[in-house]
């Protein structure tokens, strides 16, 4: 079937997100009787179920969601812009600097002020990556540029992780920063999510906007200029776009890998690799992948609380990087291939 007959992928996609919200919701230690849950909520009638589900479990399940979205929409996006298949928000240290930025809410203790404090240095960091970015590349940077830049800013940033962890002024403090770094939507409230959202939406509608530039630019820098396109306009927009969804996506979750790099490459044979259309795809794949590793998180949990097992829950970066990394081995073995 051709690429352009797949008209019914985004459909399924929204489908299986739709039920695997309803899934997520339905997974904890509290089995909710769900025909009294909604009239419940119909009525307006407060309850502890209505609590769990409007306090705990439905910001849990829709930042998965809009976490999975942003990554997989920022690494078919940097994908595109850097026209490399192994490019994702991490290569323009975007994700390092905000994950920084919360490891020093959390070294000096400012976390203990108030919830947003924490989420607060995680954009802060983001928007200084993006800062650096253009000021280390300069004005009309090149690709090559760019790139260079965003290696470097993330080598610092983690360069400076390492150096908070190495200095932790005490054991629970490190743990609580390693915690954090792994990822987890754990304990995640609609404070967090109500925090994020503006710059997630923001960030995704400017990445968005720019999907008729990435499609120009896969046929060369000279044609999209030629094509009325201003690269280092696209490219700012792009850029601050990633940063502002990524920086929010990290401050509130943590670091989570591979999503970004993952779905573009699950997509894109899909949609005839088409840069602008992989943008839309990537979003829902990434929030189904996401919500699909949030429930793994939640069911191991489960299974452990159940079996006397481990207390600690599984963090969703340690998923990622399970179902990632063997799919990262692959693509370097098809790359190899295809060279020799």
């Amino acid at each position: 079937m051709k690429a352009n007959n797949r008209r019914w992928l985004p459909a399924l996609l929204l489908v299986a997100i739709a039920l695997l919200l309803l899934l997520s919701m339905s997974i904890g230690s509290v089995a909710l009787p769900w025909s009294e849950l909604l009239s419940q909520l119909w009525h307006g009638h407060e309850s502890v179920n209505t609590i769990i589900v409007t306090e705990i479990r439905l910001p849990r399940a829709l930042l998965a969601a809009a976490v999975g979205a942003v990554l997989g929409l920022s690494g078919a996006a940097l994908q595109g812009l850097f026209r490399n298949p192994l490019a994702e928000s991490g290569l323009v240290g975007v994700s390092s600097c905000a994950s920084l930025g919360a490891v020093i809410a959390l070294y000096y203790g400012f976390s203990q002020f108030a919830w947003w404090v924490m989420p607060g240095f995680g954009m802060a960091g983001a928007l200084l990556a993006v800062l650096a970015l253009f000021v280390l590349a300069g004005r009309g940077s090149s690709i090559t540029g760019l790139l260079l830049a965003g290696v470097a800013i993330n080598a610092f940033a983690g360069a400076c992780i390492a150096l908070a962890l190495n200095f932790a002024p005490n054991p629970y403090a490190m743990s609580e920063m390693v915690y954090w770094l792994l990822g987890s939507f754990s304990n995640r409230t609609l404070n967090e999510l109500l925090f994020a959202l503006p710059f997630l939406l923001l960030g995704s509608v400017l990445v968005w906007r720019q999907r008729r530039f990435l499609d120009a630019l896969s046929l060369g820098e000279e044609t999209a200029q030629t094509l009325g396109f201003s690269l280092p306009r696209s490219r700012l927009l792009l850029v601050m776009g990633i940063a502002a969804s990524v920086g929010a996506a990290v401050a509130v979750s943590g670091s989570i890998g591979f999503v970004g790099l993952l779905v573009p490459h699950l997509m894109r044979p899909l949609v005839g690799h088409q840069p602008g259309r992989l943008l839309s795809l990537s979003a829902l794949a990434g929030a189904v992948l996401l919500l699909i590793a949030d429930i793994c998180v939640q069911l191991v949990a489960r299974f452990s609380a159940i079996t006397g097992g481990a207390t600690a829950e599984l963090k969703i970066g340690v998923v990622t990087a399970l179902f990632g990394a063997p799919f990262f081995l692959l693509l370097i073995v098809r790359l190899r291939h295809r060279t020799t």
